[in-house]
């Protein structure tokens, strides 16, 4: 009887942390680059915002950040005259 409780008990402790032992043992996730959190400074105000906040627009084929979209309709105004 004893040992049919020690085996159970057993089961039950290794069903219970084999999840974990396996999460602790994983390689951890990474995200990829373009989604990390980075400063990124407005051209306009010169700013530094956060990338994944920041108001994104092209300009000539690149990415170009803003803190806010007024700043983006200036950029566009002195690109445009």
């Amino acid at each position: 009887m004893r040992i049919a409780l020690l085996l159970l008990w057993v089961l039950v402790a290794t069903a219970l942390l084999l999840p974990l032992l396996r999460r602790a043992l994983a390689p951890p996730r990474h995200r990829p680059a373009a989604l990390r959190d980075e400063l990124v400074k407005d051209p306009v105000c010169q700013t530094y915002v956060v990338r994944s906040r920041a108001v994104r627009a092209l300009a000539r084929g690149e990415p170009v950040y803003f803190c806010s979209d007024d700043c983006a309709r200036r950029y566009a105004a002195q690109l445009g005259g």
